[in-house]
């Protein structure tokens, strides 16, 4: 095996990406690919309000919340607080499979380790934020086997979870960008806050009650794992709509790792509950992950120079 197929054992990648834009189907794609590669690979599940991406990876069932096995959101009188208001670590994150109860994990028939860090459907009114599912997705580490696996961790819809400091924790950034002026925006902001924190820009902590809190908030973005932020372009509709999508990111400087063509098979699966299949791109989602490899491949040998 090559260094560069070596080269994501395990790095945590987040899929990102406005409402509507497709980025749970590419963390599932992707997850499918990467374990096609004979890595191990873990999915987290970090999205408060999505459903059914236990169906996708062809599952009947999703395991119970990472939420409910750290002991409930604080707002609703548990343990787990908001990484805004309590930038501090969540106690217990980096856990081995095999001390996690087996309600909490599911593995899907094609060996991929599924989690879910918690939703908002089920707290009822007045339930608070859903800034404690956002601390899970930051800390949360898994291991088994004495290894660590690639881990896809599939956000919210937005920008949220960035502002929040959720990123800092990642690896890399795969920005999900659907045919719209809006996806293209956000793939703007979201590179354009990356380069701050990797130069330094620190956040805001007026509103933090000690200076430890501040002090910790300062070192989680000062010490940013973030290498940096791709995009995959998604239900790409023809050639046309392609090269309008990849000269706007190329003016912005934004680096595009593949797409992957608007099918009806993707759909047809979220329709109907089924897994998730993919006919037209699978070139594509390969080049992707070969993408990535290379991309932290490089960025190893050059660290690797510097010290």
């Amino acid at each position: 095996m090559s260094q560069e197929r070596l080269s994501l054992e395990g790095k945590r990648i987040g899929v990102l990406g406005k409402g509507g834009s497709g980025k749970t189907t590419i963390a599932v794609l992707l997850a499918k690919f990467l374990r096609q590669r004979e890595y191990e690979v873990c999915l987290l599940d970090a999205d408060s309000t999505n459903l059914g991406i236990e169906h996708t990876l062809g599952l009947a069932h999703s395991p119970r919340p990472l939420l409910d096995f750290y002991g409930g959101m604080i707002f609703s009188g548990g343990l787990v607080t908001c990484p805004v208001d309590d930038p501090f670590p969540l106690p217990g994150a980096d856990v081995s499979l095999s001390d996690l109860p087996d309600q909490y994990h599911v593995r899907s028939p094609e060996g991929i380790v599924f989690l879910t860090a918690g939703k908002m459907g089920d707290k009822g009114p007045g339930a608070g934020c859903d800034g404690p599912i956002s601390k899970i997705a930051r800390d949360f580490r898994i291991r088994w086997n004495g290894r660590r696996p690639v881990t896809l961790v599939d956000f919210k819809a937005g920008f949220e979870d960035s502002a929040r400091g959720t990123i800092t924790s990642l690896d890399w950034i795969l920005l999900v960008v659907d045919p719209t002026l809006t996806s293209i925006q956000i793939a703007a902001e979201m590179t354009e806050t990356v380069k701050k924190m990797r130069a330094g820009f620190l956040p805001a902590t007026q509103h933090l009650d000690s200076p430890e809190k501040v002090e910790m908030a300062k070192k989680i973005f000062t010490e940013t794992k973030v290498k940096g932020v791709m995009v995959v372009l998604n239900k790409v509709m023809d050639e046309q709509t392609l090269s309008y999508l990849s000269t706007k990111l190329q003016e912005k400087d934004i680096s595009i790792a593949g797409y992957v063509w608007e099918e009806s098979s993707i759909s047809e699966a979220w329709l109907r509950g089924k897994a998730l299949q993919c006919f037209k791109s699978r070139d594509q989602l390969e080049k992707i992950v070969k993408n990535l490899e290379m991309a932290e491949a490089r960025y190893f040998t050059s660290h690797a120079k510097e010290t």
